[in-house]
């Protein structure tokens, strides 16, 4: 489920880039794309991940991607480079992916002992 919600924000923020380059915008559209998209790409290494303290590693810094995503979609709505509509569309994903992020790494570590 993750997974697959990860890959289908990826191309929503793909899309957002090839919007922001049209615009001239280069420099916090590369890093969206840059965090927006490690995010699928960090939850496939996890789940190929060497052991569960690997996993929990990559589920990590996953949801580090994640956050720093939801900090620069708010720029880019704070300079008005980005519509209300389609800010509170990836928003509202970026928050959704952060909230089961976190409930991963919680069980993740309660089942390591891990706290």
């Amino acid at each position: 489920m993750i997974k697959e919600r990860s890959i289908e924000f990826s191309v929503w923020i793909i899309e957002t880039y090839k919007d922001l380059t049209s615009l001239k915008e280069y420099t916090l559209s590369k890093q969206l794309l840059r965090s927006g998209t490690a995010i699928g790409a960090l939850i496939s290494e996890a789940e190929h991940a060497q052991s569960k303290r690997d996993f929990l590693n990559k589920i990590n810094i996953a949801l580090k991607e994640a956050n720093e995503t939801l900090y620069w979609l708010l720029l880019l709505k704070r300079t008005n480079y980005l519509t209300d509509l389609k800010y509170e569309r990836l928003n509202d994903e970026a928050t959704q992916l952060v909230k089961i992020l976190v409930s991963i790494v919680k069980t993740t570590k309660e089942r390591l002992g891990v706290l």
